[in-house]
């Protein structure tokens, strides 16, 4: 099929999309539409909760596999929108609509370049394609579900908002929940183990902590403090103060490495992450994929922002059209020309890497 028609046909169900409502684990509707256009071009696939997969019609036992992924959950519109969130519309070459920019175009334009592929035979590496759930909210029933029931990956493309270029690397997250303790008492009477006050002191050491070691991609790892809660009462000095730390972790440290850092060093009472799964991730430069991408004139950089390449184990290079900024924002929206170009590019990418 030629591309324009799937490229056509890729919009259209990214409007569907649009105007299906799918917050994170409440996909079901939309894994519907995924599931019609997998039976439209005849393409035998399955169905494990929400997440729809495939892979390539001559899989080849032994060939390294190429995963695709992007997701088709969403987080719930903010307040400031002025538009209908569930409304596709376009206006100016901007197709309008909750998901269509995170991580929707990735999603179809992915889809249709499987399904150009999906026909081929004598691929140098076979293809299976898993439109996840659960992405935006780190759910136990999203891509990292899936990993031991598809092919085992040895590669992964990502779909995320990247301008079509390449994040060979991404930075990782663990979040700490933190706990300063003091001695509770009536506000009325002298207390010097005043747990807020012993809170300024730690608040100023995780301002001006930094892990020693960087990364050339990624850059340094960004701790913020995030939360702060403490206190029930006018009249009573409470016993703890509770912190949220927020660490964005570059590829030079395991999450594991993070927390026992933090655990030693931080001068709080106690200090717990809430996971160490979320990793950071990357590619070689020296990877044909990276390689393929350079050659056609697209740029690489490192990712600050979290998606689900940090479930996988392999490397993983993220990919897609659209803007990361434009996530999560009021009134989101994708140029159409964004996802014409981006199925022509990652068209254009395999076909220098799997043909």
């Amino acid at each position: 099929m030629a591309i324009q028609d799937l490229t056509n046909d890729a919009i259209s169900l990214l409007k569907k999309l649009i105007e299906t409502q799918s917050f994170s684990s409440e996909e079901d509707v939309t894994a519907s539409h995924i599931e019609d256009w997998f039976t439209r071009y005849k393409i035998d696939y399955k169905r494990t909760k929400n997440n729809v997969w495939a892979v390539n019609k001559y899989f080849e036992e032994g060939n390294p596999t190429l995963l695709l992924n992007s997701h088709h959950d969403t987080v719930k519109p903010n307040s400031a929108y002025t538009n209908d969130p569930f409304k596709a519309f376009v206006e100016d070459g901007k197709l309008f609509g909750l998901g269509s920019n995170d991580a929707g175009g990735c999603l179809v334009s992915l889809i249709a370049t499987f399904t150009h592929y999906y026909n081929h035979e004598n691929l140098k590496y076979n293809l299976v394609i898993v439109a996840s759930a659960e992405e935006e909210s780190s759910g136990p029933n999203g891509l990292n579900s899936m990993l031991s029931i598809i092919p085992k990956v040895d590669v992964a493309i990502v779909g995320e908002p990247t301008l079509m270029n390449l994040a060979v690397a991404e930075k990782g997250l663990v979040v700490f929940e933190a706990v300063i303790e003091g001695t509770p008492s009536h506000a009325a009477h002298p207390n010097d183990n005043n747990a807020i006050y012993n809170t300024i002191d730690a608040l100023q050491w995780f301002k001006d902590f930094k892990f020693e070691k960087g990364s050339k991609a990624l850059g340094d790892v960004k701790l913020t403090v995030t939360q702060i809660s403490a206190g029930s009462q006018h009249n009573v000095v409470p016993g703890h103060v509770d912190l949220v730390i927020d660490v964005r972790v570059n590829d030079a440290y395991s999450n594991a490495e993070i927390a026992e850092i933090l655990q030693e060093k931080a001068p709080v009472t106690k200090i717990t992450p809430r996971s160490l799964r979320l990793n950071s991730s990357s590619i070689p430069v020296e990877h044909d994929l990276v390689k393929a991408g350079i050659a056609i004139g697209r740029t690489t950089y490192g990712s600050p922002t979290l998606s689900d390449q940090a479930v996988l184990s392999c490397p993983s290079l993220k990919l897609g059209p659209g803007d990361s900024t434009r996530s999560h924002s009021a009134d989101e929206f994708i140029y159409v020309n964004e996802i014409e170009e981006g199925i022509k590019i990652y068209v254009e990418l395999l076909n220098r890497v799997i043909v």
